[in-house]
């Protein structure tokens, strides 16, 4: 095993020790090294023996140094090793449904039980090995993020394409008992895994709480590109209506019983089924916002309560908003209230009709630059904000490749990017 350093850090303690770039890091006080969370578990101790193979020799070293102080050592990836894909073939996956010709990240499918840890990504269980499990519960890595999708075996192994899918369910119910705690994700497929089948799943997860933390449910997302796939459609109004009234149901009860509501549909549903958002006391420490739960009520209380505290004025000039279909009307709520303060505020809400995955997918982080410019061209003012959901992390490129600068040239117009961010928004309408 062990991990190959890939640099040293100047004036480090591994430095001063000689270690090289090149040389294997084998073991730390005697635990085996394999990726980041071995390393980042095992460092932590003031007194450190490292153990090392340099063209084939061992030797060793100790480190003292500060509980808070690296070692300096430098790996390849992040990770130091590959990142883990995904074993399985799911129904509603929505990689599956992308065209060909856009950027190679995109179609990668990752299941990784670090990235869970370490940035909030979700996996399935189903590529999680024993030694790995033990390693979750032994090091205490906590909260795991999981797509559960449906507890009950069966039907949660034909829609993962994965025969034991239905087994790595037990894992659930190991960390659990063991501490960890968790959050886990839904994605809900009309006649599917809904109805009965999600009473049935909320029942057994809500026997996992308090370690369960919270569940969210989401609506699956069908693009136009879904040919030779399971036949799938996106939610009526009503069956929307019917996983936001199941949901909400269980939640209240798991607030008489736990004080925690636990259970939580997505954003997605409440628009869908036209229903009014809660308020933000529904949502707690909005323990799903990466998902989309609880975004806009939190949008909304912050964008209040900056609009109240702001004693600027805005500039005058011409703002033009866009946003996904889903969330305009909602924006638009937004501008109406900020215009209400401001009578000078010349700004309006445009939403993106998503040409390029089909009008089924409304949402803002799935707009591309290219359905940005062919339907914006002309009709913007002289500032376009757009929300930084419809760039890669970086923020630098739409989902398409199309750079933010390129927008900017082909429409003629200043972009900025604008966190979903209350405080953020109103500063942004004062431009």
């Amino acid at each position: 095993m062990g991990v190959l350093i890939s640099g040293v850090e100047p004036n480090s303690r591994a430095a001063h020790l000689g270690i090289l770039p090149g040389d294997m890091l084998m073991k730390i006080n005697g635990h085996d090294i394999e990726d980041v969370l071995d390393y980042r578990f095992y460092m932590t101790e003031e007194e450190l023996q490292l153990s090392l193979v340099r063209s084939g020799k061992a030797f060793s070293h100790r480190i003292h140094k500060r509980l808070d102080e690296d070692t300096g050592l430098e790996f390849e990836t992040y990770l130091m090793d590959k990142q883990h894909s995904c074993r399985n073939k799911c129904i509603f996956c929505f990689i599956d449904q992308l065209p060909e010709g856009m950027r190679d990240s995109l179609y990668f499918k990752d299941d990784d039980s670090r990235l869970s840890f370490l940035f909030g990504n979700y996996i399935t269980l189903t590529n999680l090995t024993e030694h790995e499990t033990q390693r979750i519960i032994s090091m205490h890595i906590s909260p795991i993020n999981i797509s559960v999708h449906t507890t009950n075996p069966d039907l949660r192994c034909k829609m993962m394409n994965n025969r034991f899918a239905g087994e790595s369910l037990s894992v659930l119910q190991r960390l659990a008992q063991a501490g960890i705690r968790m959050h886990c994700q839904l994605v809900l497929c009309p006649e599917i895994n809904d109805r009965e089948e999600l009473d049935r799943t909320m029942n057994d997860l809500g026997q996992l709480v308090p370690m369960l933390e919270s569940v969210d449910g989401v609506p699956v997302g069908i693009t136009r590109h879904r040919q030779g796939l399971t036949p799938l459609r996106p939610y009526t109004q009503q069956e929307a209506a019917d996983v936001v009234r199941k949901m909400e149901a269980m939640g209240d009860l798991m607030m008489e019983r736990h004080g925690i509501r636990v259970f939580y549909p997505a954003d997605e549903f409440y628009l869908k089924a036209e229903i009014p958002l809660p308020g933000d006391e529904f949502y707690g420490d909005y323990l799903q916002l990466e998902n989309g739960v609880g975004l806009m009520a939190l949008l909304n209380s912050q964008f209040d309560q900056a609009l109240e505290d702001c004693t600027q004025k805005p500039s005058g000039s011409r703002i033009t908003l866009a946003t996904g279909t889903a969330a305009a009307p909602f924006i638009q709520g937004l501008v109406e209230r900020a215009k209400a303060k401001w009578r000078m505020l010349n700004a309006e809400v445009v939403p993106v009709v998503n040409s390029f995955f089909g009008d089924t997918i409304d949402v803002a982080g799935l707009v591309i630059g290219g359905d940005l410019i062919n339907q914006l061209k002309g009709k913007t003012g002289a500032i376009l904000l757009i929300p930084t959901v419809m760039l890669r992390r970086e923020g630098d490129l739409f989902l398409d490749g199309i750079s933010v600068e390129q927008a900017e040239s082909a429409l003629g117009v200043r972009i900025i990017p604008v966190q979903v961010d209350g405080e953020e928004l109103v500063n942004a309408l004062l431009l």
